[in-house]
């Protein structure tokens, strides 16, 4: 045993920079590599799971360090790359590593402690305690301990805390930390014959000896049909519920068996993911086009790392990735494809285990962490069985890969690769480009509608490009009108909010048994409701926005922090009685259109609809097998579904989105509108969309009409280009947050002038956003635009010595770093 002290970097969940030393016990230093887990002392009484980081000779840190108390894992549970990536998050999205550290691992690997409160033994009589701490004490009498939580309910109090403190600064209670372990295997009992009874002559003799026995008879005759036991003699193992069913007998009689010494019960940890037989399907033939973008792909991939394919809706860039993927197993590497939402993994996957059959897993929040747990360690592994292909959101960049051949980011322009809260507020789509550098593998972008910042870094030689502008098999991109909406309104043709051609368009689809697909970006009935006396509106009593009628819900929702109310009976200002709807969402669109077209199954498809695991992939099916004529949806819709039968796509309130006060507002609606319209005319027949505008000349509406991708591109970077926007520089935005609106103006003020000297013309703000109130904080933004020739680093270190000053200064106030913003 070496007898030379040996310290540790470890990294802590917690929001604070670099690294913590802590020394490592004898007994503890064998087999200690980066990687692991470690439970470790911090503060006073906390414990946490910590990461070792790295293993160093001597204490460096500058302070006394404590032991830590134990090493959870035999193995690593990441790789030295995984640790690489987090720095480079921790540094560039301006965070700490252990913030980056807790977003990155499973909670189920995160063993955290909980408070458990027992009595003092020491203690002798109550006489100091007042009649509520005797209540908490009295709890504890026999001996047994209980959490705040447990406490706080039985004694019906909203809190216990102040009553803990007291109690424990009189020396009555005692607090101990329990460490608890957040994975729990899933386990499936088992039956197996005893070795006493493991010949054929002795289950003659037992059968025999049970003749009036007939239910526990049963129960071994099914055993030895099932498992071939007499014929094979060695496959002396049966999943127990399997066994119950096929001799439709009871748990008690079983438990007889055993105690018999017949059978004897066991446990085995299985997978919760399941892993059903799929029939693999062979590669299919690919098209010319396809062909010619898979060479250049190889081409471009001999100089460059990162490779952009713009092609539009439908053109089979899908196969082309399968393809790509094909190459990368054969040279035995990993693969990950990225989706912007959880949404698109229903058809993709499908698709991808036709041909790789259960070497596809998918990764995602609406896994319980239990299966996250499971499928970390499968990739953690990567042995035979384990996934070689990740489909997965934004946190699959995450997963401990060690032989990373390829990355697939399919709908790389979505903003949803964006983590927008909590820390870190990464971009998906960017730190698994470097995350392929760190593993020198490849990266695939791929959009119909790339972000202005790909294609131009496309287009200046930074990525690679390859274009497909065709749709497969020769189809025909949708045929699209502009259907103007104030001259409709004018000469009295709207009904409801369906304009004469749009209308004529759903009635022929559905009379020749065609599909429609309905797009409203805003859910809920009504944005707001509001009095037609004084125009009184309802908002939100913690946020600074109107509350959007549900009439599902039959109530007033806040969608920025889910505050809700009924309809007022009467107006509260005027008492009025007449309180009317204002605007339109999915759900009114979905009972409008149902009255105009009584006859036709409507679906609705937003985050309302699809709150469980199952729901999305449900209403999706259903579409798909035509058990609806018509979906209404939100941006959820346009996220690259294919749907053979749809004929007609319908974009309601154009304007709403072109209109809305940001840079990036002309791009995106493009790109909405154009994903959208993609969903049309799959199959045999060219589609048709009806983009419903009341600015039906609006520059972005005619680059829709005319499919000019390159048009919107070149009028967006000239525009960007003279006012400093990216690609021509990066974004910085500071978020100041405070209850109290004038220490937020003097403290965002502050800020302003610390940053000024070197942002000067780039620095905007600061100000109050559209929505300046949320959760009861205000909220104030300052802009940095960072050019292309101001040093990283010393920005980053520019900016953090800011954000000290304030809080020193200004204590209570809350500072939030997003860079690079969608």
């Amino acid at each position: 045993m070496n007898n030379k002290p040996v310290f540790i970097q470890v990294i802590l969940p917690l929001p604070l920079d670099g690294f913590f030393t802590y020394s490592v016990p004898e007994h503890l230093q064998e087999n200690l590599t980066t990687g692991k887990r470690v439970i470790v002392p911090f503060g006073t009484r906390k414990m946490y799971t910590g990461l070792i980081a790295d293993i160093l000779d001597e204490n460096n840190s500058g302070y006394e360090t404590k032991d830590i108390l134990e090493v959870l894992d035999n193995e690593a549970i990441i790789h030295p790359q995984q640790i690489q990536l987090w720095s480079w998050i921790a540094n560039y999205y301006m965070c700490s590593i252990g913030e980056v550290f807790k977003a990155a691992l499973p909670s189920g690997l995160q063993i955290h402690s909980e408070s458990s409160i027992r009595l003092n033994p020491k203690l002798e009589d109550y006489s100091g305690l007042s009649k509520r701490e005797i209540d908490f004490v009295s709890l504890l009498e026999d001996g047994d301990s209980i959490n705040p939580d447990q406490a706080r309910k039985i004694l019906g109090l909203k809190t216990v805390f102040s009553i803990v403190k007291s109690l424990q600064d009189k020396g009555a209670v005692v607090l101990d930390e329990n460490l608890k372990d957040g994975f729990k295997p899933k386990l499936d009992n088992y039956i197996r014959l005893t070795k006493a009874f493991a010949t054929e002559e002795r289950i003659n003799e037992l059968l025999d000896g049970l003749s009036r026995a007939k239910k526990q008879k049963q129960i071994i005759l099914s055993f030895l049909h099932l498992t071939g036991y007499i014929e094979t003699l060695g496959a002396n193992s049966l999943k127990k519920s399997l066994l119950l069913k096929d001799a439709n007998a009871s748990d008690t009689i079983l438990k007889s068996l055993i105690k018999k010494g017949i059978f004897e019960q066991y446990q085995v940890e299985v997978s919760r993911l399941g892993a059903d037989e799929i029939k693999v399907e062979p590669l299919k033939m690919l098209t010319a086009q396809q062909d010619v973008a898979i060479a250049q792909i190889k081409d471009q991939f001999k100089s460059k790392d990162t490779v952009l394919i713009h092609g539009v809706t439908s053109s089979g860039k899908t196969e082309v990735y399968i393809h790509l993927i094909q190459e990368a197993l054969q040279q035995n590497k990993q693969v990950l494809y990225l989706l912007p939402e959880i949404a698109l993994t229903t058809q993709i996957v499908e698709r991808l285990r036709k041909v790789f059959g259960n070497a596809v897993g998918v990764f995602h929040s609406k896994y319980s962490d239990t299966e996250r747990v499971e499928i970390w360690k499968s990739i953690l592994q990567n042995n035979e069985s384990s996934y070689k292909i990740i489909l997965g959101a934004r946190s699959s960049i995450f997963l401990p890969f060690s032989k990373l051949g390829l990355i697939i980011v399919d709908e790389e322009h979505e903003n949803t690769f964006k983590q927008y809260a909590p820390t870190p507020r990464y971009n998906g789509r960017d730190a698994s480009i470097v995350l392929a550098s760190i593993f020198k593998a490849k990266t695939i972008l791929g959009s119909a509608t790339p972000s202005i910042e790909s294609y131009y870094n496309a287009k200046t030689g930074k990525f690679g490009l390859v274009e497909m502008p065709e749709r497969y098999q020769g189809l025909e991109l949708p045929e699209v009108f502009i259907a103007n909406v104030r001259k409709a309104r004018y000469k009295k043709e709207m009904r409801a909010h369906f304009t004469p051609m749009l209308l004529k368009e759903l009635k022929t689809a559905f009379e020749n048994k065609e599909q429609v697909i309905l797009f409203q970006n805003r859910r809920g009935f009504s944005p707001y409701v509001e009095c037609n006396s004084c125009s009184f509106v309802p908002k939100c009593q913690q946020c600074d926005v109107s509350l959007t009628y549900h009439r599902g819900f039959g109530r007033l929702i806040c969608h920025y922090c889910g505050y809700s109310q009924g309809i007022p009976s009467q107006c509260p200002d005027c008492n009025g009685k007449s309180i009317s709807t204002r605007g339109f969402g999915t759900e009114k669109i979905e009972t409008e259109i149902s009255a105009l077209f009584p006859d036709i199954r409507v679906g609705r498809l937003d985050l309302d609809t699809t709150r469980s695991k199952k729901s999305y992939e449900r209403i999706i099916n259903d579409f798909a097998c035509g058990k609806m004529d018509l979906l209404v949806g939100t941006q959820m819709i346009s996220k690259g579904l294919d749907f053979d039968n749809v004929r007609v796509v319908g974009i309601l309130n154009a304007d709403s989105m072109f209109n809305f006060p940001d840079f990036r507002a002309y791009e995106r609606s493009y790109q909405l509108m154009a994903q959208v319209a993609g969903r049309a005319g799959r199959k045999h027949k060219r589609g048709k969309v009806v983009v419903q505008a009341s600015d039906a000349g609006h520059p972005v509406v005619k680059f829709m009409f005319n499919n000019d991708y390159h048009g919107m591109f070149m009028a967006q970077v000239q525009e960007r280009k003279t006012f400093n926007y990216p690609p021509f520089s990066r974004l910085i935005k500071i978020t100041l947050k405070h209850k109290v609106p004038d220490a937020l103006n003097s403290a965002a003020k502050d800020m302003a002038a610390i940053l000024l000297p070197t942002f000067r013309k780039n620095l905007l703000g600061p100000e109050y956003p559209l929505v300046a109130r949320v959760q009861n904080y205000y909220l104030k933004n300052i802009i940095l635009k960072v050019a292309k020739d101001q040093h990283a680093s010393m920005v980053r270190v520019i900016i953090k010595d800011a954000i000290r000053q304030i809080v020193r200064k200004h204590k209570t106030v809350q500072v939030v770093i997003d860079v690079d913003p969608v």
